[in-house]
């Protein structure tokens, strides 16, 4: 006959056991949900990028390229011909002051990591670095100096360099 203590060890055991493998189950399924919850939100932000972009891609296509290309495609021959035309060519000052807008909103959108620099390579790299090259890098301090708004374009600058970075790591992504 069985005793009561070898009973007692035997639902003792049974009983660790089965706590064991409750406990087990509970952290399995704990880190299921983790994971769920985690892809979940990759996709959210993967959804809110997409959109995101989208927006952005609106609004470039929305910019009268015909128009603006003219004043965006001949680089000053100094800062004097760049702040003269800024100032007094109502049409040069509204192309570079379209561009320097959308670069502005497309910096913090960056900076702030709500779009990825490969999307940005990928759609608007080549005009990104031909515009810095011929109207942010070579005027930009001397510019803010004068104005005295040492912010000025910054945003535009950031998203610049911060591109041309990108590429200079990504060949293939060579403009």
């Amino acid at each position: 006959m069985v005793s009561l203590e070898t009973l007692s060890i035997v639902f003792t055991g049974l009983s660790v056991s089965l706590a064991a493998f409750y406990y087990i189950s509970t952290l399995r399924n704990a880190q299921r949900t983790r994971e769920l919850t985690l892809k979940a939100q990759e996709q959210a932000v993967e959804t809110r990028q997409a959109q995101l972009f989208m927006q952005l891609y609106n609004r470039w296509q929305d910019m009268d390229w015909a128009w603006l290309r003219p004043h965006l495609m001949t680089k000053p021959s100094s800062y004097e011909e760049f702040w003269e035309k800024l100032n007094n060519d109502l049409e040069f000052s509204k192309a570079v002051n379209d561009m320097v807008g959308f670069l502005e909103g497309l910096g913090v959108i960056v900076k702030e990591g709500y779009l990825s620099m490969r999307l940005v390579a990928l759609m608007w790299a080549g005009v990104t670095r031909m515009f810095f090259e011929n109207f942010i890098d070579p005027f930009v301090e001397r510019m803010r100096e004068e104005t005295g708004y040492p912010r000025g374009w910054s945003e535009t600058e950031y998203v610049c360099r911060e591109l041309i970075k990108y590429m200079d790591e990504h060949p293939e992504l060579k403009t």
